[in-house]
């Protein structure tokens, strides 16, 4: 009798399937293909724009325009475009509305659950924003998938939503940050943390209201671990390290003050934090499948510099990278060679902007720092016969160079990966600028710190033999400029991520947007409609 009564009930739902669904009747018609032929050809206008058409005549082409959805396949559509959310895209960006509307003309929503599949996929596979559209520089080969035919054989295993879930990027970093951004909703939803009053700088003895406001938001975000202080509203000792403990996340320097830029950080809302975690992951869908089985990926905001060695990173260097007006670019290249003891060659903008009004002031300044000039026809000028105060940005006939040793601005070494931009790794004799939190310093270029241990790790895996580092130590003291060709070029990424994953300790850190690159990408996310 059980049985009997469940099997009613399937077979009424299925009724109700078929009733509420006319595309399932009508999918044998003749009529049918003929429709959709029309739409495509462009004979017959849809009451909506089709964004993928060449994607969807393939599509249908291949398959002698014939529907292809049916309703238990549509309501796996409607919930992979619901569950974008997920992914830190919109649904409204897929029609949802329209293809939950049982009023929508059947023709028309097979047509646009065909397009939105495509368009979805689409993000999730290499973003919804084009990254050169954000990032001039961009140049990494983004991931492909043949389309149509993928959507073909997910119809015919029946699993769109997994099928679709399987284009996002499958990395651990992504994931990761998918999890936190349904950690931050949740927050959100909660009604998120309260603000901290704007005021004074707060330190170590402190006392009042906003540092109870700062106890509670430390506590919010897991930095104050453990609070037992008597009095709330005293800055005490334990509520500095948590304080330290916060600038340490972000990337400032960990005073245990509330100042300005610290208190901006703190009073970051769950939604804040939302939008810099759907930035992140957009950044990812940009990325290749492969960034290389060995490869060196630099974090511009982050400051550092990562080797992977089949897809674990095995060594970090801190970096410098460009400052606000001379910002380090984007993009992906191969490093084909380094040199030891370089000679510098001055960017011409860089020589008479920056170095020129040294030598003005100081003449001799010029000689002590190793540098020469060379005309047009790249002979040595004799610097002593040179008259400064006469050379001018418009008018300085010169090639300014610098002479290895140990105040070149190259250092010992450069890794050069020759690109339009000019930048490469090079190591740097302002050393003492690696101990600071927020290193934007440079040009441009990249300062690599501890640059020789990065020379022995990329030549470990050449085929040339020989370079050991009592070698490469040996040529460095020589002070002889020596170029040494890599046999297998090493793939470099010059990244650019505000949020930062620890995969060791499923950590995720928010850092600094030091370009403010973030904005752009949200804006462009949401252009056709924000995520409500």
């Amino acid at each position: 009798m059980r049985t009997r009564m469940v099997f009613s009930l399937t077979a009424f739902i299925a009724l109700l399937i078929i009733i509420s669904w006319p595309i399932q009747l009508k999918a044998s018609l003749a009529g049918d293909s003929q429709d959709i032929q029309k739409v495509l050809n462009g004979t017959k206008k849809p009451p909506f724009a089709l964004q993928n058409i060449k994607k969807l005549q393939s599509f249908y082409q291949s398959r002698d325009y014939q529907s292809a959805w049916t309703p238990v396949l549509l309501s796996q559509l409607v919930t992979s475009i619901n569950n974008t959310t997920s992914h830190g895209l919109s649904p409204c960006d897929y029609r949802v509305t329209l293809l939950q509307n049982t009023q929508t003309d059947y023709l028309y929503r097979e047509l646009l659950a065909t397009d939105s599949y495509f368009t979805l996929a689409g993000h999730l596979l290499g973003g919804k924003v084009n990254p050169v559209s954000i990032e001039p520089s961009w140049n990494a080969p983004g991931r492909e998938n043949d389309l149509p035919k993928y959507l073909e054989t997910s119809l015919q295993e029946g699993n769109i939503q997994e099928s679709l879930e399987a284009l996002a990027p499958n990395t651990q970093e992504y994931k990761q940050l998918k999890l936190a951004l349904a950690h931050y909703r949740k927050i959100s939803s909660q009604g998120g943390w309260g603000q901290i009053a704007s005021g004074p700088l707060l330190k170590l003895g402190s006392h009042g209201e906003r540092v109870i406001q700062i106890r509670e938001r430390l506590k919010a975000g897991g930095e104050l671990i453990t609070d037992t202080d008597q009095d709330p509203a005293e800055y005490t000792t334990s509520l500095q390290e948590g304080v330290q403990r916060f600038q340490k996340r972000i990337n400032l320097e960990a005073d245990g003050k509330v100042g300005p830029n610290t208190l901006r950080n703190l009073n970051k809302t769950p939604e804040d934090r939302i939008n810099t975690l759907r930035v992140n992951m957009e950044r990812w869908r940009w990325l290749p499948e492969n960034l290389g089985d060995r490869h060196l990926r630099v974090n511009i905001a982050g400051f550092f510099l990562e080797a992977y060695d089949h897809g674990m990173p095995v060594r970090r260097h801190n970096v410098i990278v460009g400052t606000d007006y001379r910002q380090t670019p984007v993009f992906s290249d191969a490093i084909e060679y380094m040199i030891l003891n370089p000679w510098w060659y001055a960017p011409r903008k860089l020589a008479v902007k920056d170095k020129l009004p040294l030598f003005r002031n100081d003449p001799g300044y010029f000689e002590r720092s190793g540098f020469q000039l060379v005309d047009k026809d790249s002979k040595r000028v004799d610097q002593r016969t040179v008259e400064w105060n006469r050379l001018s940005e418009n008018n300085f006939p010169y090639q300014l160079r610098q002479m290895p040793g140990p105040k070149n601005a190259l250092g010992r070494v450069k890794f050069i990966f020759p690109n339009r931009y000019n930048v490469y790794l090079h190591d740097t004799p302002s050393t003492e600028l690696f101990a600071k939190v927020q290193r934007l310093f440079s040009s441009g270029c990249i300062r690599v710190e501890n640059p020789l241990d990065l020379a022995e790790w990329l030549l470990s895996f050449q085929r040339e033999t020989g370079w050991s580092r009592e070698k490469i130590e040996e040529v460095v003291e020589s002070g002889k400029e020596t170029r040494i060709n890599l046999s297998a070029p090493m793939p470099v990424h010059l990244l650019y991520w505000t949020v930062l994953c620890d995969s060791v300790n499923s950590e995720i850190r928010f850092i600094e947007d030091q370009y403010q690159r973030d904005p752009r990408i949200l804006e462009a996310l949401d252009t056709l409609c924000p995520i409500k």
